[in-house]
């Protein structure tokens, strides 16, 4: 029952696919809603009709519970829980993480999910928290890998095992620790230890987590970020290449009255609108809700369809071509996003060697977009321009005739010539008024274009505003306005 994984669509580092485990298939990106069999506050043949395809529980959970341990053993996890799709388990990791031990063996805990009929057992690995020291990482680390080898040696390489990616905060250590577990054959490839990061907003060390783990990992290998639920970090996460997602925050916030947004959360208690097309939202007003005896489960039904909804937002956007602009849109909402966003643009040009050539659209949405991806590619085609002897540069002043190429300043990519003028992304690039941030990045790609064409006779038609900056940006330049 091997895990296979299939990439359909793809933008930036996201990837619209399939994972395949035996029989079961879902779409990804996907979320995995955790379920606890003692307390189910929605049940998983419910979350089915609700377009869920997988999800997760807690083997550890099982093996410990007298209520539901032989139930498991005897007729299966999936007739237990009354759901047939995708159920992965997760070892008893989590228990480790809170409570610092589990009595449990690596061996013992792979064995008990593959008794109950898991689709995707995880080893015992160790979830090291962030904040700790180098020495215990690498230690952890240790373990940890040598429990996956233990993994495969026991179970073989068709065994539906996943991969965790652990090293903390330390780069070196999760690239090693993604090298490691591709090299060993992981083809599903949690990373883990980042809900402390999550819980904390600390969203650009959760970027400079992610990317190096991605950059050791194989390009094939499904990637699921653990203990990830809240919709509004899906698209930076997904932008990053995560696949998968986890989390109980549809009923630990429901439980706290809290209602989940795309972009953040409100408490139900506070709020005078219901700002949602969900079921429960379209048949309740703010005050019945929060006066309503099944308030936990109705609110657990909104956080969940809310969440789902994204992850649809997210795989349409990746077939579209636009996910930037929803990372730009949702990372906005809180001043930690952003900063998160902006590390991720620091590794745009990794983020470029994955991402697709053509898109629906380039739309400018401030100073972050000067270093997207698009931008960036362009602007590594320059040195292939040859332009001829004389050339002209458009910045918005006259078109004289006795040039024999002319070009289009086209902020902030540069200097287009005309037979790329209606090619991605200029083609599809829609920008306000030229702001300082674009057209820094704009001539800095003009600059490489003359570099690239030294003995060619460049001059600039500009707007009287615009070409004394071009003067002063490039002082031997004609410039005509």
């Amino acid at each position: 029952m091997s895990i296979q994984f299939e990439v359909m669509h793809k933008d930036i580092a996201g990837r619209v696919g399939r994972l395949t485990v035996g029989n079961k298939r879902i779409r990804t990106p996907a979320l995995l809603p955790v379920v606890n069999p003692h307390i189910q506050i929605i049940p998983p043949a419910e979350m089915a009709a609700m377009g869920i395809e997988g999800l997760i529980t807690n083997a550890y959970i099982f093996s410990k519970s007298a209520d539901f341990r032989e139930e498991a053993l005897s007729r299966g996890l999936h007739s237990v829980l009354g759901f047939d799709g995708l159920i992965m388990t997760d070892s008893g990791s989590f228990q480790l993480s809170v409570y610092g031990s589990v009595d449990i063996t690596n061996e013992a805990t792979i064995s008990f999910q593959r008794d109950i009929g898991s689709d995707i057992w995880v080893p015992l690995d160790i979830p090291t928290h962030p904040d700790t020291p180098r020495e215990t990482v690498e230690a952890d680390l240790t373990v940890t890998m040598n429990r996956l080898r233990e993994a495969k040696e026991l179970f073989g390489d068709d065994a539906p095992l996943a991969g965790p990616v652990q090293g903390g905060l330390h780069p070196d250590l999760r690239k090693k620790a993604g090298r490691g577990v591709s090299e060993l054959g992981f083809a599903f490839c949690p990373i883990g230890a980042v809900v402390p990061l999550l819980e904390s907003y600390r969203y650009k060390e959760l970027v400079s987590s992610v990317m190096p783990a991605k950059e050791g990992l194989s390009s094939a290998a499904c990637v699921h970020l653990f203990g990830a639920g809240h919709p509004s970090m899906f698209a930076l996460a997904v932008a990053m290449g995560c696949d998968i997602f986890d989390s109980a925050a549809y009923a630990l916030y429901a439980r706290e009255g809290r209602y989940i947004t795309p972009s953040g959360t409100l408490k139900i208690a506070e709020m005078s609108e219901l700002p949602c097309a969900c079921s429960v939202c379209r048949s309740h007003t703010a005050e019945e809700l929060r006066s309503a005896p099944d308030k936990e489960r109705l609110l657990a039904y909104h956080n969940l369809a809310v969440t789902q909804a994204e992850i649809s937002r997210i795989r349409l956007s990746i077939q579209e071509g636009t996910l930037w602009d929803l990372v730009d849109e949702r990372c906005r909402a809180h001043p930690r996003l952003l900063d998160g966003y902006r590390e991720l643009l620091k590794n745009a040009s990794v983020l470029e060697q994955s991402d697709r050539a053509t898109k629906r659209r380039f739309f400018y949405r401030g100073d972050e977009s000067c270093r997207r991806t698009e931008v960036i590619k362009f602007q590594q085609m320059i040195p292939r321009i040859q332009l001829s002897a004389r050339s002209l540069i458009l910045c918005g002043g006259p078109r004289p005739q006795e040039f024999e190429e002319v070009l289009e300043l086209r902020p902030p990519f540069g200097a287009v010539p005309t037979e790329l003028s209606e090619t991605a992304p200029m083609g599809q690039s829609e920008v306000p008024e030229w702001d300082d941030a674009m057209l820094t990045t704009a001539f800095a790609g003009v600059e490489a274009l003359l570099s690239s064409n030294p003995d060619c006779e460049v001059t600039f038609s500009a707007t009287p505003e615009l070409a004394d900056l071009i003067r002063r940006r490039f002082p031997d330049a004609t410039v005509i306005s």
